[in-house]
């Protein structure tokens, strides 16, 4: 058995000591590891994922660039950036945080951890634009293709089409500092990483070296 007795006067005893203090009030230890996760949550949206997220599908990028004339920048979870901003951290004595919710809340955890959305059968209306004599106006490009009306549009034509139940498979992108099932998640290695820096020069701050 090896045993090591510290001088009760000397200088490694009143460093053990002083880390003894500091860890009794552990909130500002807390409060940088929040920070630091919050931190590697922005490095994730930044490199669209940390080893990088499932692409976006083909008919979803599509989407985007006919929804914004083309101005899309298409980068994955950050269409409209309310997912990026609804990101927070917070921290207590025996805490540390980070989540994403708010105005993201019906969406933030299947794209975290990925999931089945079930899309009930519903009915869809369909307003086409109409001339003055009641024919179908059509796209200069596409003859063989319609135009819709807006709902406010005097001339068009409506129909009302019923949509079967689907399912939707949602990938998962975790843009949070850890990865796996809500009960059995982990760090990320680049979070993990700056966990243990952060801790260790805690402890050598607190030891006064």
């Amino acid at each position: 058995m090896l045993k090591i007795e510290v001088d009760p006067g000397g200088k490694a005893a009143a460093q053990l000591h002083g880390v003894a203090q500091q860890l009794q009030d552990a909130r500002p230890l807390f409060r940088s590891i929040a920070g630091m996760l919050e931190a590697q949550t922005e490095a994730n949206f930044a490199a669209q994922g940390r080893p990088s997220w499932v692409p976006l599908a083909a008919s979803t990028r599509a989407e985007r660039l006919k929804r914004n004339r083309g101005g899309s920048v298409l980068k994955i979870l950050q269409d409209r950036g309310i997912l990026a901003s609804s990101v927070s951290s917070s921290y207590g004595e025996d805490f540390a945080q980070v989540g994403a919710g708010g105005a993201a809340k019906d969406y933030a955890a299947i794209h975290q951890f990925g999931g089945t959305i079930e899309r009930a059968a519903h009915s869809v209306k369909t307003r086409l634009r109409t001339d003055a004599k009641g024919n179908l106006v059509r796209q200069e490009a596409h003859k063989n293709l319609a135009v819709f009306a807006r709902d406010g549009h005097k001339r068009a034509r409506e129909s009302w089409h019923e949509v079967e139940a689907y399912q939707v498979q949602i990938p998962a992108r975790p843009y949070l500092p850890f990865s796996g099932p809500p009960d059995n998640a982990v760090l990320q290695p680049e979070a993990e990483a700056s966990l243990l820096d952060l801790l260790q020069r805690y402890v050598i701050g607190a030891a006064g070296r």
